[in-house]
């Protein structure tokens, strides 16, 4: 059911996120068809592979009006405490602008500022996750963004899930549209009459929606290339094989492509936590799912003796990481890649997935060594300020001339001598001494009144 893998040996690297050579030759027609032809190619794509034609694709105040009657009462109050508490945690990833004033006259700066329109995309497939929404539109929300577009795929009937149109409401969407696929992020990137143009696309989807965004980067973008769900668990012989079986499970569950290893330094544990895994899978809803992801993708890793199973763990960078360890703070220092770390026996992954606040929304595939979770910074720009004053321009003027012509720039030092002659001439002199710096409090103001 489920390998066992040397540490050597062991990686969960996958290459499902550059699809088959029809997969992107599909995507690169429906892309170009969308910028081309606009809504009239999203209506026909949408007919050709969801079987659903809509007359109007935005979704009427009516419709979520209805979907927050239907939505059960626990289950909306779980989504209203669930969103306070991620928009809670990325409060606190919020960043001002700041601007710096010399005694020379420079002054030097950042201004942050709020992407003025996001999309986000919201799965229809397999299951909905309202969850997801929450995750995707908070940290814009408390980024200042103002539009955000919601695009998600209808059912056959041509309705979106009740609860998704709920944790829409409760996040803060500014507008909802039925549309999916590679065609709803071809509309994002491009704009038609019906669907705005947005700065950015966040939010996970199948390998169509993957390679839809990979297609679109750069004239808009996009949070990450995200692939199907892992996770590793690391534990040692204190850890309850049912509880490792359970939370390996609830990766595995997901997708037949997502991951779950166990590594353990503990030959005894590896071996109970196999036979949890076939127990427990035996009883799951999606059971046939899970089975496929465990033989496929899962594996069993049993490490020397710590530093190895760390050095594995690193190595794999996994989305998820859980620490079921006897002391996992010790542990926590050592880990250099990871998504997100569960540490201890009473940190089980789906508590990061639905309630604690830090964002689900993680880098797969081992691209842990170098991004992020998403959050608020991706959803923020930074633009730099640079006032010189004719004393700071006339000191510094040599150097920028040096480099410049080092590069063959020869306009570049222009733009700096004519400036510095004119200086000399008396055509340009800074206002009485110290006047930059007295007014710092202003420039503050100005700031300040720019980011809010």
């Amino acid at each position: 059911m489920i390998r066992r893998v040397a540490p050597a040996a062991l990686s969960i690297e996958r290459q499902v996120e550059i699809g088959t050579a029809a997969q992107r030759q599909t995507v690169d027609d429906i892309v170009q068809a969308v910028r081309e032809c606009g809504d009239d190619a999203v209506r026909q794509w949408t007919a050709a592979l969801d079987g659903v034609e809509l007359a109007e694709y935005r979704v009427a105040e009516e419709e979520i009006a209805r979907a927050l009657q239907a939505t059960d009462a626990a289950l909306l109050r779980a989504l209203q405490k669930a969103a306070e508490r991620i928009r809670r945690f990325h409060e606190r990833q919020r960043r001002t602008s700041w601007i710096e004033p010399e005694a020379d006259g420079t002054v030097l700066g950042q201004l942050v500022r709020p992407l003025e329109t996001v999309g986000v995309y919201v799965p229809g497939g397999r299951a909905a996750y309202p969850s997801s929404v929450l995750m995707s539109v908070i940290p814009a929300r408390v980024a200042g963004v103002q539009r955000i577009v919601m695009v998600t795929p209808p059912h056959k009937d041509g309705s979106v899930h009740a609860a998704i149109l709920a944790a829409a409401h409760v996040a803060g969407v500014s507008e909802i549209y039925k549309v999916g696929g590679a065609q709803a992020v071809a509309a994002l990137a491009f704009g038609t009459a019906t669907i705005p143009r947005v700065d950015k696309i966040v939010g996970p989807g199948n390998i169509y929606v993957t390679l839809a965004k990979r297609a679109v980067f750069g004239t808009v973008a996009i949070d990450m290339i995200a692939g199907p769900s892992e996770i590793v668990v690391f534990a040692d012989e204190t850890a309850d094989p049912v509880a490792a079986a359970a939370d390996m499970l609830s990766q595995a569950e997901h997708d037949p492509l997502a991951s779950a290893v166990l590594v353990t330094t503990s030959a005894a544990l590896a071996d109970a936590v196999e036979a949890e895994l076939s127990r427990q899978c035996r009883e799951l809803a999606r059971a046939d799912i899970a089975a496929a992801a465990l033989r496929d993708y899962g594996a069993i890793c049993v490490a020397a003796n710590e530093a190895e199973a760390i050095a594995v763990v690193n190595r794999l960078a996994p989305e998820h990481l859980e620490l079921l360890v006897r002391d996992p703070w010790a542990v926590l220092g050592r880990v250099h890649h990871a998504g997100a770390i569960f540490l201890g026996h009473n940190s089980p992954e789906p508590v990061g997935d639905y309630w604690a606040g830090p964002n689900h929304i993680l880098p797969t595939n081992g691209t842990a060594r170098f991004s992020s979770p998403l959050g608020v910074d991706d959803f923020l720009k930074h633009s730099s300020v640079i006032a010189y004053s004719a004393t700071a321009l006339a000191r510094d003027a040599a150097q920028i001339v040096t480099l410049a012509e080092s590069e063959g720039l020869g306009a570049h030092a222009a733009a700096v001598r004519v400036r510095v002659k004119g200086c000399e001439a008396g055509a340009h002199k800074d206002r009485a001494a110290g006047m930059h710096v007295n007014r710092t409090e202003e420039m503050h103001g100005t700031v300040r009144k720019m980011y809010t």
